[in-house]
């Protein structure tokens, strides 16, 4: 098969593929959401203590301003979520949206272990900032990108 016929052939959604649209969904709004969010003063000094305190990250302030890292951020996950969205129609992007998506995710869960002060004890048991953790689902979300990529 050609190049060009592998790119627009789309997968054909079934009544099972529900589930993973809702998620795939939620996922795309949250990137969008949170993406735009960064173009913002308010994200950008939100966000500075997360990535100033993880070791693969903190050299980005070295060479960006705090608004520019977080522009930097911005730009990747809107360009993530345009591109797990193509995915429905041309399933190899599936492979490198999701791939994408799925370091976002793995670094934002990162922070669970770079960031001081994000576990708490409260009555003898741990509390994790859950705004982290919810990263685990997206990471599986993104993960199944790219197996129905793979799958096409």
């Amino acid at each position: 098969m050609n190049r060009a016929a592998l790119l627009t052939r789309a997968a054909p959604l079934t009544r099972a593929d529900a589930g993973y649209l809702v998620a795939l969904f939620g996922v795309v709004a949250t990137l969008i959401w949170i993406g735009v969010f960064k173009f913002t003063p308010t994200e950008a000094q939100a966000i500075r203590p997360m990535v100033a305190s993880h070791p693969l990250m903190s050299w980005l302030y070295g060479i960006w301003s705090v608004q520019g890292v977080s522009n930097l951020i911005g730009i990747a996950e809107l360009l993530v979520a345009l591109g797990l969205v193509l995915s429905l129609r041309y399933p190899p992007l599936g492979l490198y949206a999701g791939a994408a998506a799925s370091l976002i995710f793995l670094v934002t869960l990162s922070f669970l272990f770079t960031l001081p002060g994000v576990w708490k004890w409260v009555d003898g048991v741990p509390v994790i900032n859950f705004f982290l953790f919810k990263d685990v689902v997206f990471l599986g979300v993104s993960l199944t990108a790219m197996s129905r990529s793979r799958a096409a």
